[in-house]
């Protein structure tokens, strides 16, 4: 049951900037202080005895163990997922620092080769758990309540029970895990290696991205037609590789009796398939009174009939071009989490004094913006490619909320503390509602308010329209690629199928923007990630209306939800608030919070 960590992926990240002040970078040596370091050593060799020691001692033997037996064969699994995550997470971060360096691509892969080869013999763990009688197991927790904390664990793991494969297949199936890691890197090191042309002057894809929320129009259109230039130009390679991990997940799928190519994401998410299909129909019904009347009173603003793809992400023109220091940045977000509850910026603070953020646009980094939870002896790290830009405050703010909800959720341990993907974004989303508001009540002028308004609509539409975009264009990707090979052209006409109901009939596309499904690390890294954005929008404008319905005792009550981590179930974590995910009026709540802010923007025109 080997747990590794996984960065908290973002999709609102941008690039290259000047007059910003100090960028932090991470220090890293809180996880190990070289790749030589005495310690990864010593690690790496107590990871290779205890996981053969392990499987010596407990495979075949489950089912004779008695309470205490079952809970220290848990503990000992623990330990090794936190050895495995913590040598990983170095790597993995190292390697976001320069995805463009041989030596780091190397030392990420002979990590992941060897933690892989280590950790092949415990595969039967999870096995042998699946097989014990239900009456049996349901003694055991019965009787010893330390056990009885792993049960979400165990009730996770037996989900798959019926989709569970031979002792062997399995096996098998974990050593070919790094064959499809080399797909996803090699997407990484593409995107990372792009450069672009814009203007006479060379960027990466960060750079370029940053320009299409540029003031000047000229500037907007010649970003994208680079970016599709670029795109085009390597789109081969981008739809290999979508290709084959869409047909290594069919093929696994289709071994493991899955109904549908999202089944295995609503199965690690812990979420109901109708629980999602109800959010999905939500937001696909509410795109006319939310995108389309959005985006239909940008282009007034804007003064055009027709809007263009590279007008989507515009300022408005009474919006005033602002660089953000950091120092500024830190302090807005700072404010509004102390302001919320003190102790929410207590948590935040080491983050910024401690080395635990990496800030600047470089060479070669990563782009994108995520929070790393890393191991719960440690602490989490947080990656932006900060430029100044105002959403790269609340791209801040997002990324804290995920490092402090990370940092509550530890002290669950190992197994326990990661969040199900659609509840991982609760605390970095209450964490950009808590600056966005906080920014607003600061409003001096009915134009600063109206561009803040329309700022965060933006920023709702791109986490809950895009994001449902996105899952649309994966379930179509997915279900065509079962029926073969997919051309470019495909893929490109699967991805156009969902823009023009997304966006609403005031875009024209131009040509190349086909294309622009390349650079989404989602569908590579997590397919069927998207979803969990806008499960996380619509959750926490719930969880925000009641807060400002009733502020009494809320911030105990939201803690709690913090701290618990994934040792509950979404259904139990929201009683509190007197919130039913599975409710379809539920999502309406969030979804009128976003439409009740376009009535606002509409009465400031009349």
């Amino acid at each position: 049951m080997i747990h590794l960590p996984q960065p908290a992926h973002d999709a609102n990240a941008n690039a290259k900037g000047k007059g910003l002040g100090e960028l932090p970078e991470w220090d890293l040596s809180d996880l190990y202080t070289a790749t030589d370091a005495p310690e990864l050593a010593r690690d790496m060799t107590w990871l290779e005895s205890e996981c053969a020691a392990f499987a010596a001692d407990y495979e075949g033997k489950l089912e004779g163990l008695d309470a205490a037996g079952l809970l220290k064969c848990i503990h000992r699994d623990e330990a090794i997922s936190n050895i495995a995550g913590r040598i990983m997470s170095y790597a993995g971060l190292r390697y976001h620092q320069l995805t463009t360096d041989a030596s780091r691509t190397k030392f990420l892969s002979d990590c992941q080769e060897k933690i892989t080869n280590f950790t092949t013999p415990l595969v039967f763990f999870t096995l042998e758990l699946n097989k014990l009688d239900e009456d049996h197991l349901a003694g055991l927790l019965a009787q010893n309540a330390d056990l009885a904390r792993y049960k979400p664990v165990l009730d996770r793991i037996r989900a798959m029970k019926p989709h569970q494969l031979s002792d062997e297949m399995e096996k098998f199936l974990h050593d070919m895990g790094v064959v499809g890691d080399a797909w996803e890197r090699l997407f990484d090191e593409t995107i990372a290696g792009l450069t672009f042309t814009v203007n006479g002057e060379e960027l990466g894809i960060e750079g370029t991205l940053n320009l299409l929320t540029e003031q000047d129009r000229s500037k907007r259109e010649a970003a994208s037609r680079e970016l599709a230039r670029v795109f085009g130009a390597n789109i081969r390679t981008f739809s290999r590789v979508h290709n084959t991990s869409a047909k290594q997940k069919e093929v696994l799928d289709r071994w493991r009796g899955m109904p549908t190519a999202q089944t295995g994401r609503h199965l690690s998410n812990d979420v109901e398939p109708e629980v999602v299909e109800a959010l999905r129909d939500a937001v696909v019904a509410a795109y006319p009174k939310l995108s389309h009347r959005y985006y239909a009173l940008k282009a007034k603003w804007l003064g055009l009939e027709r809007m263009q793809v590279w007008d989507r992400n515009a300022p408005l023109p009474m919006e005033e071009t602002k660089i953000v220091g950091w120092n500024e940045a830190r302090e807005t977000v700072m404010n509004a989490y102390t302001a919320f509850d003190p102790r929410m910026g207590d948590l935040a603070q080491p983050f910024f004094d401690k080395g635990w953020i990496d800030a600047g646009v470089k060479p070669g980094k990563a782009p994108g913006a995520f929070a790393h939870p890393t191991v719960t002896n440690v602490h989490p790290y947080v990656m932006l490619n900060y430029l100044g830009k105002p959403r790269d405050v609340m791209t801040l703010a997002h990324e804290l909320g995920h490092g402090v909800h990370q940092v509550l959720a530890a002290g669950q341990g190992e197994l326990l503390s990661s969040t199900p993907l659609t509840l991982a974004e609760t605390a970095s989303v209450f964490g950009e509602m808590l600056t966005f508001r906080r920014m607003l009540d600061g409003a001096q002028t009915q134009a600063e308010r109206k561009v803040m308004l329309a700022g965060k609509v933006e920023d709702m539409i791109n986490t809950v329209v895009r994001q449902i975009a996105f899952y649309d264009f994966e379930c179509k990707l997915h279900a065509a690629r079962r029926k073969g090979e997919l051309t470019p052209d495909d893929i490109n006409a699967l991805w156009m199928s969902v823009q023009g109901e997304s966006l609403g009939p005031v875009f024209d596309f131009m040509d190349g923007y086909e294309t622009f499904w390349a650079y989404i690390p989602h569908f590579v890294h997590s397919p069927f990630y998207v979803y969990a954005y806008a499960f996380g929008d619509g959750l926490v404008n719930a969880l925000y209306a009641v807060y400002e319905e009733n502020p009494e005792g809320f911030q105990d009550k939201y803690f709690d939800m913090l701290k618990a981590g994934g040792s509950m179930h979404h259904s139990e974590l929201l009683k509190p608030f007197g919130l039913d995910a599975s409710d379809p009026k539920f999502w309406d709540k969030g979804l009128n919070m976003i439409s009740g802010m376009i009535d606002e923007l509409e009465a400031m025109e009349e």
